[in-house]
């Protein structure tokens, strides 16, 4: 077994070589018929049996493939012999590996493993705005040019623990529901207190302290109900808000409503946050467990502080801009899943990493795109410049991407320079404008896309 072996009886010059070249021989129909004429029927049954089984003789690179077909196919040595005229399995084999041409078909395209959820992208991003319908029913309640300053200190403080800690419970889930459930039960209210604690010294009023209270809660409610999963409770939650503010245009609700509908959607939310962990929590727990430590979620709520300053520094000017920009955050997580998918793909279609850098590089300027050229004309509808605006979510939107594949320090520290850039420039002596803002994201989204060339560009972080 140590040489090659001759396919047909009596031909040992016929060895490996000359199989393996076989489709450069004369075709079995045009060479001279060795038996005669009168097995003409023999060749006709051999070419209907090659055109039966084309598809799976084609795909060979061997005849020893096809011989291997027909035994799986059940021919025996007599039926070979009687209908197609062939002394044995091998010289058929051979006969039919000459009759089919050669094809490769290329294999089923896999389904696509970060096919995003449509519908709860889009779902997501209207929960991201439909809070802030609350401060327009509460708008005569309180004084905004004099209790804004603890609504928007909690809120940061309250935006950046959310990310820390949805980060955190997160890392907990990969060992089970029940885990995660026991983060966030002590997070959420833990976070609440923390982010009202700090605002609290800005308020000049009771009632901005009582606001910024519901702000803090709803906020840990509400990110409760997003990591496991309830946005459709939480929609449901905030229809007091939302029919409340539909009928402003054409009726007044009084003050007891505008009170009633906005708490209404707070203790919802609380409510439903509570009803979702305990379903969590009555899992079974995951054997063997282990608490991961705390300093991997730092960047994410620093990152969630720094986006929340930008964010604060452009509504300072265009406060209708955050509103478009917050909506946006369902398409902006549609599209990550959708570059994710996308690279998959690339990394299927390349043979080397040059070949997948520019792949990849293609991918990330059609998602950038994707998301910023629908903000263009939301800007321009209000009002706002759009240059800050489409440079503030680039800087944002290439941000959650390193962070969806866990680099999280980059974003952070690029982005906390942005706003400690930004804010400085803002809170000084020196002209005041679009500029300050648009600079510092600039320079922040050309750090961060080419902190995702550089490490998304390479084929392992996709395998």
């Amino acid at each position: 077994m140590s040489g090659p072996m001759a396919l047909e009886p009596g031909g040992a010059e016929g060895d490996m070589l000359s199989l393996r070249l076989a489709g450069h021989r004369a075709p079995a129909s045009a060479a001279p018929d060795r038996r005669g004429q009168a097995d003409h029927p023999e060749r006709d049954a051999v070419d209907r049996l090659a055109a039966e089984l084309a598809d799976r003789i084609g795909p060979a690179v061997h005849p020893y493939e096809v011989a291997a077909l027909l035994e799986s196919e059940g021919l025996t040595a007599e039926v070979i012999h009687e209908r197609y005229g062939h002394p044995n399995l091998f010289s058929l084999a051979s006969a039919l590996y000459e009759r089919v041409p050669r094809t490769f078909p290329e294999p089923a395209a896999p389904p696509d493993p970060w096919r995003p959820d449509h519908v709860r992208c889009a779902l997501r991003g209207a929960l991201f705005a439909l809070p802030g319908l609350a401060y327009l029913l509460t708008a005569r309640l309180w004084h905004a040019a004099r209790d804004a300053d603890v609504l928007v200190v909690a809120g940061l403080v309250s935006w950046a623990w959310g990310q820390a800690l949805g980060h955190r419970a997160y890392l907990r889930m990969a060992a089970g529901r029940r885990e995660a459930g026991l983060t966030l039960r002590a997070g959420a209210p833990l976070g609440a207190a923390v982010a009202t604690a700090v605002g609290a010294p800005f308020a000049g009023t009771g009632t901005a302290v009582a606001v910024a209270t519901a702000q803090s809660v709803y906020l840990a409610a509400a990110g409760v109900l997003l990591v496991l999963g309830g946005e459709r409770l939480l929609l449901a939650a905030l229809a007091p808000v939302v029919a409340g503010s539909v009928v402003l245009p054409w009726w007044e609700p009084g003050t007891v409503l505008r009170v009633a509908l906005p708490l209404l959607s707070v203790l919802g939310t609380v409510g439903a946050a509570g009803c979702a962990l305990r379903t969590t929590l009555a899992v079974a727990p995951a054997p063997g467990a282990v608490r991961p430590p705390l300093l991997p979620s730092l960047p994410y709520g620093l990152f969630g502080l720094a986006a929340g300053v930008l964010v604060l520094l452009e509504g300072r000017q265009h406060p209708y801009a955050v509103i478009v920009l917050t909506v946006s955050m369902g398409p902006a997580e549609w599209l990550l899943y959708r570059y994710r998918g996308m690279s998959v793909a690339a990394l299927r279609a390349t043979a080397t990493p040059a070949a997948f850098l520019f792949r990849s590089t293609g991918v990330l300027a059609l998602c950038l795109c994707a998301y910023l050229l629908p903000l263009l004309p939301a800007a321009l509808l209000t009002d706002a410049e759009p240059i800050p605006l489409l440079l503030l979510a680039a800087t944002l939107w290439t941000a959650l991407l390193l962070q969806a594949f866990g680099a999280a320090w980059p974003p952070a520290g690029v982005c906390l320079a942005a706003a400690a850039g930004a804010a400085a420039t803002t809170l000084s002596y020196l002209p005041k404008g679009p500029g300050p803002l648009s600079l510092c994201c600039g320079a922040a989204a050309l750090c961060l896309t080419a902190c995702v060339l550089r490490l998304l560009g390479r084929p392992a972080p996709h395998s």
